[in-house]
C-alpha cells in the first residue's frame, strides 16, 4: 500500500511540476534577467570584469530549470505520499482528500511562509557572496524549527481536544505555534543584505513569484495526490468488502 502510493505522490508532484515550471520560465525568468543586467552594471561601474558564462542563460532558463524543478517536485511528492501514509486515519476522520488538503496547508506554512518571513527569497546581486553559507544555515534552520514546532503543535491539541473540544484546542495551539515562531524569528539575527540602488519592484516581484512556485506547487499536491489517493483507498476498502471472512 505504501509502495502504492509513493507511486501517487511521485505522479502527483511530476503534475505540480510541469506548472510549477511553466509559471517559472513565464513570470520567474524575466525577473531573474532584470537581476542579472544590475548585478552585470554594477560590475562595470566598479571596474570588475565579468566572469566567463559556464552555462548559457538559455540552458539555466530552459533545461536546467526544468530539470531542478522537475527533480524537486517529484521527491517532494514522494515525501508528501509518505507523511501521508502516517497520518491519514491516525489523528483525524478526515477521508483521503481532507488528509491531503490538511498536509498540504500545513506544509505550505510551516516550510514556506513561515521561513520566508524571516528569510525572504532574493534574486542574482542581493546578498553578499562571503555569507551565503550562513544564509542558508539560518534559513534551513527557520524551516527545521518550523516543522519541528507544527508536530509539537498539532500533539498539544490533541492532548486539548478531549478537555475543551476539537475547535478550541486548535485554536489554542494555533496561538502557541504562532507566539513560539514569533519569538524564535525575533532571536534568530535579521540579514538586510539589498543594494541601495536595487529596484525595490523587481525584488518584491521576484519574492511574490517565488511564494507563488510554492503555492502552486503545494495545492497541485494537496488535490492531485487528493484524488489519486480516494481511488486507491477505495479500491482497497471495495476489495476488502468483497472478500469472504472466514473464521
Amino acid at each position: 500500500m505504501v509502495g502504492n502510493l509513493l507511486l501517487r505522490g511521485m505522479l502527483a508532484g511530476l503534475i505540480a511540476g510541469i506548472l510549477v515550471f511553466a509559471f517559472a520560465h513565464t513570470f520567474g525568468e524575466p525577473l531573474v534577467d532584470q537581476a542579472i543586467a544590475f548585478e552585470e552594471a554594477a560590475a562595470q561601474a566598479a571596474g570588475e570584469t565579468a566572469e566567463p558564462e559556464v552555462v548559457s542563460r538559455a540552458t539555466q532558463a530552459g533545461i536546467g530549470l526544468f530539470t531542478g524543478v522537475m527533480a524537486y517536485s517529484i521527491a517532494v511528492g514522494g515525501l508528501f505520499a509518505l507523511v501521508f501514509a502516517f497520518v491519514q486515519g491516525r489523528f483525524s476522520g478526515l477521508g483521503a482528500r481532507g488528509t491531503s488538503a490538511v498536509i498540504a496547508v500545513a506544509a505550505f506554512v510551516s516550510v514556506v511562509v513561515v521561513p520566508n518571513i524571516k528569510y525572504p527569497a532574493n534574486p542574482p546581486a542581493v546578498g553578499n557572496p562571503d555569507t551565503i553559507g550562513v544564509r542558508t544555515e539560518l534559513f534551513f534552520l527557520m524551516i527545521v524549527v518550523s516543522i519541528a514546532a507544527l508536530v509539537a503543535a498539532i500533539a498539544f491539541a490533541r492532548r486539548l481536544t478531549l478537555r475543551f473540544g476539537a475547535w478550541n484546542a486548535a485554536i489554542t495551539a494555533g496561538i502557541a505555534y504562532i507566539v513560539f515562531i514569533g519569538v524564535v524569528q525575533y532571536l534568530l539575527p535579521p540579514i538586510n543584505e539589498v543594494p541601495e540602488n536595487y529596484s525595490a519592484a523587481v525584488l518584491w516581484r521576484f519574492r511574490t513569484t517565488s511564494i507563488g512556485m510554492h503555492l502552486i506547487l503545494w495545492s497541485v499536491l494537496g488535490m492531485a495526490f487528493g484524488v489519486l489517493a480516494e481511488r486507491k483507498l477505495g479500491a482497497v476498502a471495495k476489495l476488502r468488502a468483497r472478500a469472504p471472512a472466514f473464521h
